[in-house]
């Protein structure tokens, strides 16, 4: 424990972390608790065991890295008003207050609802929990945190959730040490953050020369941020078992067996309690459920990318075209499972498309940095081939999958070849199998 009521609280992370006596008033809500059953990674524990780590732990990460660059931006002169110096760590506290079980996966990957950072009504609900609305009316700045929590530009908000801010700086090491990848950044990347212009800004200049270090750190925090990306977030088999998750989702709301508004107060276990509860007489969602509760997920049979990365894939016209199509369009998408599976004679729970938005991108590169006195530009602006190579790679990420339930492998060959029919686009399946694939440059 901490004086004035306050907590000291051990993370795994960060080690002892410290908050006051106003911020654990705002921690123990019932809106802020309900986060310890939202998992970090939504389904990335079906690929990496021990990646249980939840949205709560975060939060509380969060909000102390952002006390932490508040710290900083004093130490560096440029220090904040009195009244973000305690609105910045309540709002980090609340910045996930808003999601769901799965949230990425609905909400970014197949669309079903609004981002939970751009749904105001969802944030008005949670905010207008009695005992939280209590906490941040007596913390005096609530009207400020609120502002905070619905800002994208501006130091305060930046600190929270920038491109390079504290909500990024804590889930890159906890999603490291949650999935058992070695990865990390240096500290001193906290040591360079400054206020300019209103933006919170990573200063690469000493005295107006370059240094040389702090960009080699920055550069070495989007690399892992790139790893993490690779090997977690677009994992395939996380892909698959999200998109199975959302699928059974969809089945639910086209049937009426589920409403939007009974999702508030659920967390990852009791949403799938609950839709198998829901969905118990509809045998092809049934099936889904149990395959995902004993981790048979479903099999790829059909995935193509951008060309450049494998020169038989896609052109970025035809990545825009199949993305309107299967991922702006939910209808669209459905339409097509349903007639994949038709032509298969299988029941259509059992086939799915995944098709990612096209805008995948390094936007980190986007961050303000200060390389003369006075005057800031963007990191991608200084021409760094690094970053340039990067934002390359994160576009050669994008890959459109469909797949197919387990226990009908004697349809996954056709299955692939009717896919290849309906997109254009030869199977990279059939053809990595085959030895066929090479690389070259990106055409359109």
């Amino acid at each position: 424990m901490s004086g004035g009521g306050g907590k000291l609280i051990r993370d795994a992370v960060h080690g002892d972390i410290g908050f006051s006596a106003l911020e654990m008033a705002v921690v123990d809500t019932r809106p802020v608790q309900r986060l310890r059953g939202i998992r970090q990674l939504g389904a990335s524990h079906l690929v990496y065991p021990s990646a249980m780590h939840t949205r709560f732990e975060h939060s509380l990460g969060t909000a102390w890295l952002a006390k932490r660059l508040l710290a900083e931006l004093a130490a560096r002169g440029t220090p904040l008003p009195a009244e973000d110096e305690v609105a910045v760590p309540l709002a980090a506290l609340l910045h996930d207050v808003t999601h769901w079980p799965f949230g990425h996966t609905f909400e970014d990957e197949r669309r079903l609802f609004v981002r939970h950072d751009e749904d105001e009504e969802r944030l008005a609900r949670y905010l207008a929990e009695p005992a939280l609305a209590a906490a941040l009316a007596a913390s005096g700045v609530g009207a400020r945190v609120r502002e905070l929590l619905t800002a994208r530009v501006g130091t305060a908000a930046e600190i929270i959730a920038g491109v390079v801010g504290a909500d990024l700086l804590d889930y890159l090491r906890r999603d490291a040490y949650g999935t058992g990848l070695r990865q990390d950044y240096d500290d001193r990347i906290f040591r360079s953050f400054i206020s300019l212009d209103g933006r919170l800004t990573v200063d690469l200049q000493k005295r107006g020369l370059l240094r040389h270090d702090v960009l080699s750190e920055l550069i070495h925090l989007l690399r892992v941020r790139y790893n993490l990306t690779e090997r977690v977030y677009y994992h395939h088999a996380k892909m698959v078992a999200g998109a199975m998750i959302s699928k059974a989702l969809e089945l639910a709301l086209e049937a009426g067996r589920i409403r939007r508004d009974e999702i508030y107060d659920l967390a990852d276990e009791s949403f799938l309690w609950l839709l198998a509860q829901r969905l118990a007489d509809q045998p092809g969602a049934a099936a889904l459920l149990d395959d995902l509760a004993c981790r048979r997920l479903y099999k790829r049979v059909y995935q193509t990318s951008l060309a450049g990365w494998q020169v038989q894939g896609v052109s970025t016209a035809q990545q825009a075209e199949l993305a309107a199509r299967y991922h702006y369009d939910i209808a669209g998408r459905r339409a097509a499972e349903e007639r994949l599976a038709a032509a298969l004679g299988l029941d259509p729970a059992a086939v799915l498309i995944y098709c990612p938005a096209p805008t995948m991108q390094l936007k980190e590169s986007t961050v303000p940095v200060c390389v003369e006195p006075g005057r800031a530009t963007t990191l991608a602006e200084l021409g760094s081939a690094e970053v340039s190579s990067l934002a390359d790679k994160y576009r050669g990420l994008w890959k459109l999958l469909v797949c197919v339930r387990r226990g009908h492998e004697a349809s996954f060959a056709r299955a692939g070849e009717l896919a290849a029919e309906l997109f254009g686009a030869a199977n990279l399946l059939d053809l990595h199998q085959r030895g066929g694939l090479a690389f070259g440059s990106a055409g359109d």
